[in-house]
């Protein structure tokens, strides 16, 4: 019973913490309510695992943290969980995600819950270390809990394109049925009708790398699938099922690195066009740095 308040506070904090960083945006993913269900629930079992510890390790129970340690090793299964399912949502989408960005996604989930054990055991320390009044307690636990959250949530946020690059609107050019930008050939529209939607309402960006490190990043092509997609999410795309001549398209100039992306959106904004492309956010698997390198450095 000496434990209640500290299983209680570090619970509680842990299971905040999780529902803090569960929200739904212009990925549509998780669903609510279904997906919300589940992933606080796991968000729970966490922030429970997190909280018992503290008490486990003072009453000298090695056994039950042993124990403990091996159920937080199943949330690798979270990751197996996402990655099936938005696989399986891939052919419902018009542009497609990529396999890149949904590992990527499985594993921001599968890390969230581990970020829900760690807030619940320092809150969990917190709360047998006070030794002055519970509502005195709770209020100090409730400010680590805030601290810690928004530290590993701070830490958690990767960067965007708008980081590593520079982008700017690029001029859609025709030369007979290719599309150009700048000289870089990006497709071969052969319908006429389709050429004059993109001379209409076409938008294109030039991705510029900003340093050697942001070159070999762009240069993924999981990190090219994801501008299309996101993109294309966040603004909106004007074709149907089987237009493939108004697919999002990323290529790449081998000679600078720049990435060129071609799109007709459904509303004419260039100004959300560009503030989208930045707002990509670079996938963990894309990052390169060959500046690290010997090799690289002598390159630069």
């Amino acid at each position: 019973m000496s434990h209640i308040f500290t299983l209680l506070a570090g619970t509680g904090a842990g299971f905040l913490a999780r529902l803090y960083m569960l929200r739904r945006d212009y990925r549509q993913y998780p669903s609510y309510p279904q997906g919300w269900a589940v992933h606080l629930f796991v968000g729970f079992i966490g922030a429970a695992i997190g909280a018992v510890i503290v008490p486990a390790v003072l009453e000298k129970e090695y056994a039950a943290v042993s124990f403990l340690i091996l159920a937080a090793s199943q949330f690798r299964e979270v990751r197996n969980v996402e990655r099936l399912t938005l696989g399986a949502m891939e052919s419902t989408e018009l542009v497609k995600r990529g396999t890149a960005y949904i590992e990527g996604i499985a594993r921001v989930f599968e890390a969230r819950n581990y970020l829900s054990i760690w807030v619940a055991l320092a809150v969990a320390v917190t709360a047998e270390l006070w030794g002055g009044s519970v509502w005195e307690g709770l209020g100090v636990c409730l400010l680590v809990g805030v601290v810690i959250t928004l530290l590993l949530s701070r830490l958690m946020a990767g960067q965007t394109i708008g980081d590593i690059a520079t982008v700017e609107l690029a001029e859609i050019q025709f030369d007979n049925a290719l599309l150009k930008i700048e000289e870089t050939v990006m497709m071969n529209v052969g319908l006429e009708t389709a050429r004059s939607v993109y001379r209409e309402r076409g938008l294109a960006a030039k991705i510029m790398p900003k340093g050697p490190n942001a070159k070999a990043t762009l240069a993924n092509l999981g990190q090219m699938q994801a501008i299309a997609h996101d993109v294309s999410a966040m603004i909106g795309v004007f074709m149907d099922v089987g237009e493939q001549e108004f697919i999002p398209l990323v290529r790449r100039n081998p000679d600078n690195g720049c990435l060129y992306l071609v799109m007709v959106p459904s509303e004419d904004d260039q100004e959300a066009f560009l503030t989208a492309v930045r707002r990509v956010p670079v996938l963990e698997g894309a990052v390169r740095k060959p500046l690290t390198s010997k090799a690289g450095k002598m390159l630069d």
